[in-house]
């Protein structure tokens, strides 16, 4: 929608620097009224419909994704057939055969998707291999292929990397082992041995780019599962699996990997949810139960609550136990192991606070000592290499320009695989809406600024010589130095509409989830609640701000601000109690003890000196 020619409410520049402006301009409202009145919505439902481009026509299919009609033919995938039929022929068979996958959510999920899968379907249970962050890397290596030929896999299916391991497939392919790639980060035009399949490659016109490696596997599911039938493997004793009972973690992949929540991502999301809330995956229901979940789960549930919990294996701990836990079926050993990761994410926390606090400062004197950056690209030798993408994540948000951390490894650590030789420093980068960070890291190696990396659009990892770190930084900001500040003038801050205390009741809340879910591409709605008075600030946690805010006919409203103790936000409303301010909120629920309350989420403030 084009920028309103006016600010909401008149905000130009609010606490944390943004301008507010209307998402719907003239012609949004009268689409918004249109779809309220074509079909029944109620009006706050419409206006979100139509801030994120949907028509009249086109809200009931939307706010009722079908899977039958979104989902694409998976052999329209690049070498989908023949992986599809060498891995029917492997289960038809009884082959032993590798999975390959990544130590974070994405890989986890995709990793237990495929060997669900392959048991369900009468095969022996596959070896598993996610290798470990610290001694591995990222990817497929020669020491863990060798590895599994010795135990017998002629067959390696990697999940959520592979795309660029050049150098370990050739030697899968020097041994005799077929491999196969079920991935999703973007690549150049030369590709490894194998089949790869990967909706982003060069020669791909499949148009499902937009999938997390998870919604690769599942699109080859679908296609096995179609050969298999097709070779008269079904029977009576052995009917075909549910395919969408797996949906529960192509949703949970889709979201943690901040894949873009429209069209085939949504319908996957939403249906998975409603898998989900079944809890009929021992694994997930254990690990659920940890994060202590009350209610049906939702998109922020799974990116802030269960993803760190199956990421903190991978981290700072046993890089195998997500998807161990989710291939189990029994529930006292999902317990265990969900308990398990629940500790680590525990220690996780830990160690990241005293890591954010020494990247903050070291941000700061780069600032003071560049003036103005277009890429944050921090080193040091004290942080975990599991933290990285964290402190990259952490640092972006409170710097608003893409960030990288890099751990820095002591140079005769014998630890390190012979894949990372002579590479000394192992990071992770975060971007900001707009900016294609994937494609820049990979520049970034075919320049020999680094020594390997790639990712995707909102997130990138990268492996370089300690010694270029600084060259590294330097190009990072030359070539992301146009997009950003493209970005930098578009600082604003879209409102779907204006709401009071009084009005934010446990209704509009379901209202508004009938449009989501909400995610990367599909933004959460933004409310402002108009010269709101604080009626309470205090810390909670760490460094959150718990507040309850009240309109001028006496309703109340709790309210939460994220991350704000020593940020402007913070700032202004620690010490703002009796204080007027436009509050930028969005919308939830929270559930304690069985009890359901609204809960607004602070995400921008403007002072208001009097009533509007």
């Amino acid at each position: 929608m084009p920028i309103a020619s006016s600010p909401f409410l008149g905000v130009e520049r609010s606490v944390a620097g943004r301008r507010w402006f209307a998402r719907l301009d003239a012609a949004g409202e009268a689409q918004a009224l249109a779809i309220a009145q074509a079909h029944g919505i109620a009006d706050v439902v419409a206006r979100v419909l139509a801030g994120r481009g949907v028509s009249a026509p086109q809200a009931l299919s939307f706010l009722n994704p079908s899977l039958r009609e979104l989902l694409p033919d998976p052999f329209a995938l690049r070498d989908m057939e023949p992986a599809a039929a060498r891995l029917a022929e492997a289960i038809r068979r009884g082959e032993t055969f590798a999975i390959f996958g990544d130590y974070d959510v994405d890989g986890a999920c995709s990793a237990a998707l495929l060997a669900t899968f392959v048991t369900q379907v009468g095969a022996p249970a596959p070896l598993i291999h996610i290798p470990d962050r610290i001694r591995e890397g990222y990817g497929p290596n020669v020491e863990a292929i060798r590895d599994l030929f010795g135990r017998g896999a002629r067959l390696m299916v990697a999940v959520d990397c592979g795309s660029s391991s050049f150098a370990a497939l050739a030697e899968a392919q020097a041994l005799g082992m077929e491999t196969i790639v079920l991935d999703h980060h973007q690549i150049g035009d030369e590709l490894p041995p194998g089949l790869i399949v990967n909706p982003n490659r060069q020669d791909d016109l499949s148009g499902a780019g937009a999938l997390c490696a998870a919604g690769v596997t599942f699109l080859a599911l679908v296609a096995v599962n179609r050969e298999l039938r097709r070779r008269g493997h079904f029977t009576f004793q052995l009917p075909e699996p549910d395919l969408l009972e797996a949906l529960d973690l192509v949703s949970l992949a889709t979201v943690a990997d901040v894949a873009p929540l429209v069209g085939l991502n949504r319908a996957l999301v939403t249906k998975g949810l409603q898998v989900m809330r079944e809890r009929r995956r021992a694994g997930l229901a254990a690990l659920m139960d940890t994060a202590r979940l009350e209610g049906p789960p939702r998109p922020y549930d799974l990116g802030f609550l269960l993803g760190p919990r199956i990421n903190a294996g991978g981290r700072i701990g046993d890089a195998g136990l997500g998807a161990r836990l989710l291939t189990l079926a029994d529930p006292i050993q999902a317990r265990e192991i969900a308990l398990e990761l629940d500790r680590l994410n525990g220690e996780r926390r830990r160690m990241e606070e005293v890591a954010l606090e020494e990247a903050v400062a070291a941000a700061h004197r780069e600032l003071d000592r560049k003036g103005s950056l277009s890429c944050l690209v921090l080193a040091s030798a004290d942080w975990h290499a599991g933290l990285v993408g964290i402190l990259a994540s952490r640092l972006k948000d409170k710097f608003n320009i893409p960030s990288f951390a890099i751990a820095l490894k002591d140079e005769t650590d014998s630890s390190s695989s012979s894949c990372l030789s002579g590479a000394t420093a192992i990071g992770s980068g975060r971007s900001i809406a707009g900016v294609d960070l994937g494609r820049v890291v990979r520049r970034a190696v075919a320049e020999g600024a680094a020594v390997k990396g790639g990712g995707h659009m909102m997130a990138a990892g990268v492996t370089l010589a300690q010694a270029r770190v600084q060259e590294f930084a330097d190009f990072m900001n030359a070539e992301l130095k146009e997009a950003v500040a493209l970005r930098r003038d578009a600082n604003e801050l879209a409102i779907d509409a204006a709401v009071s205390a009084r009005g934010a009741v446990p209704a509009l809340v379901d209202a508004i989830e009938k449009a989501g879910p909400y995610g990367q591409a599909a933004p959460e709605p933004t409310f402002v609640f108009p010269s709101h008075i604080v009626d309470y600030a205090g810390p909670v946690g760490t460094n959150h701000l718990r507040l309850r805010l009240r309109s001028d006919d006496g309703a109340a409203l709790d309210a939460v601000c994220f991350r704000a103790m020593g940020a402007p936000l913070g700032e202004a409303l620690g010490g703002g109690r009796g204080e007027r301010f436009h509050f930028a909120a969005r919308l939830g629920k929270s559930v304690y003890r069985g009890q359901t309350k609204v809960q607004a989420q602070i995400v921008d403030v403007a002072p208001s000196r009097s009533p509007t």
